[in-house]
């Protein structure tokens, strides 16, 4: 059964927590999960289970279930891509913090209140930030689906499944990786009704247009993620699967090449001879990188 954790970050600690979502690293002190049945708590958690990160919230010296009501500035939702591990390789400045799991970030919300995730995760919680944050734990991932249920809706559209996201197969995770791809949508799209795929370079309904990483999203780092530079509309019509599995990559001049991926069969090679020799759209230094990345982990 998958279980969640909750961590505390207190406020002077927003520059460690910045970095361990960049790195997709947690780690904490030794003295910290050297409390009874803290560390225990943490070589528990498997692949798959959630971590939920609370930051900024008020005074923890309150009475049991004094959160239930509060705000918290920001939480993340992160599930563990790697178990407990020890390394004193340098990550965070001041201190080592070796003891850690690896994350991947699903979602980040501002000003989530407490009746959002629920009193046993905000208990949880101001738990957490009582014990120099160390994680409680809570079997299931009820305060994780909770927050997913009651996040704002949005409109979700063709073009917004996640087709890379290579975590576990939950359900709620699912929703909140759409979750980001609806705010890529609305970044690269705005408000606009029709779009242009940047590689065959058709005009149609934004419907029908997907908010593509050219690095895979299971393969970016959280920035690489959101960075625009790393997006590229790509159309359901053929384009986003010829390119996400490498059919069809992009050479250093910026023009589409096909891989000897697509004579898999003679249709499939047709369609991507179609795009051969095309200058895809914006092409420029800033997203040569990512179409580097995709040319050689994915086309070859």
């Amino acid at each position: 059964m998958p279980k969640t954790a909750h961590i505390y970050v207190p406020s002077p600690s927003r520059e460690n927590l910045e970095i361990g979502l960049d790195q997709g690293l947690w780690g904490w002190r030794r003295s910290a999960l050297d409390r009874a049945g803290t560390r225990q708590a943490v070589q528990s958690l498997t692949e798959g289970d959630f971590l939920v990160l609370g930051h900024r919230g008020p005074n923890s010296r309150v009475a049991p279930g004094g959160w239930a009501n509060a705000t918290l500035q920001r939480v993340i939702v992160t599930q563990v891509s790697r178990p407990y591990f020890t390394d004193s390789t340098p990550v965070w400045p001041g201190d080592d913090y070796p003891e850690r799991i690896g994350i991947d970030v699903l979602e980040e919300e501002q000003n989530v209140p407490g009746t959002a995730l629920g009193t046993d995760a905000m208990e949880a919680l101001r738990l957490s930030a009582n014990k120099q944050g160390a994680a409680v734990l809570q079997p299931g991932i009820a305060a994780v689906a909770q927050l997913a249920d009651v996040l704002p809706l949005v409109p979700v559209l063709p073009g917004d499944a996640t087709v890379d996201h290579e975590g576990t197969d939950s359900a709620v995770a699912q929703v909140l990786v759409r979750r980001e791809q609806v705010k890529l949508r609305k970044n690269l799209l705005g408000g606009a009704t029709e779009a242009a795929c940047a590689l065959c370079g058709r005009v149609l309904p934004t419907r029908f247009i997907r908010a593509a990483h050219i690095k895979r999203r299971s393969a970016a780092s959280r920035q690489e993620r959101l960075m625009m530079a790393n997006i590229m509309p790509a159309c359901l019509i053929g384009c986003d699967e010829l390119f996400e599995h490498g059919y069809l990559y992009v050479t250093d001049n910026g023009t589409i090449a096909v891989s000897p991926k697509s004579n898999a069969t003679p249709d499939l090679a047709v369609a991507a001879k179609a795009l051969e020799g095309r200058t895809v759209a914006d092409y420029g230094p800033h997203r040569a990188p990512f179409y580097i990345w995709h040319r050689t982990h994915i086309a070859n």
